[in-house]
């Protein structure tokens, strides 16, 4: 079973995004998948409780360590989403079970400050310490065609102590698709395929740390 923990210090920074839109490309691969939400929003439950009949279902649990351990034993993908503004504390049940941990970041100056103390104090987490549990940002929300974004994306890349494997664009299909509980991942028309690029090196990454 694969553990894909999503956290940030930041609040609207596109964790449930990341978590919904990695479950939802995990259960169109036909893995039994599942989101465990422990932000008190709730909205990767919610989505996961959205899904149709015509996509495959995404098992949803409310955020603790009594899901971690409900879990059924076929389950093959987790997706933990964490609370805004999350605490070492708070990420403790997650933190040793864990496989990989992806941290969203928005391209401002203020989103960047943030993260970038939040990634200081994961440097001091005694497994990624060890380098037993890999860490990746995910720039998101992003305009590729613009200067800001990309300096955004440099500035980030040359500051943090985390590489940054993916860069997603700012789009209104991922708030369409998630009101519908369905992700790109669910689509297979021309429209969606620039957006399912976007996370193909996220997808690759993840993959080499199994």
């Amino acid at each position: 079973m694969l553990t894909v923990l999503v956290a940030s210090s930041k609040g609207g920074c596109g964790k449930s995004t990341v978590a919904t839109q990695l479950a939802s490309h995990w259960s169109q691969q036909g893995k039994h998948t599942a989101i465990v939400d422990a932000d008190r929003q709730g909205s990767s439950l919610r989505w996961a409780g959205l899904r149709p009949d015509n996509v495959p279902g995404v098992l949803g649990l409310p955020g603790g360590r009594k899901a971690l351990s409900s879990l059924p034993p076929d389950t093959q993908r987790v997706l933990v989403d964490t609370p805004a503004g999350v605490t070492e504390r708070e990420l403790e049940p997650y933190l040793e079970t864990a496989d990989v941990l992806l941290v969203p970041v928005l391209p401002s100056s203020f989103d960047l400050a943030a993260t970038l103390g939040f990634l200081e104090h994961l440097q001091g987490v005694a497994r990624i310490k060890r380098g037993k549990l890999p860490v990746a940002l995910v720039a998101n929300r992003l305009k590729p065609w613009t200067h800001a974004s990309q300096d955004a994306v440099e500035q980030l890349a040359a500051q943090a102590p985390f590489p940054v494997v993916a860069q997603l664009r700012d789009s209104q299909a991922y708030v369409l698709l998630t009101s519908l509980g369905k992700g790109i991942f669910d689509y297979a028309s021309e429209q969606v395929r620039n957006h399912q690029q976007d996370w193909a090196p996220l997808l690759r990454w993840i993959k080499r740390q199994q």
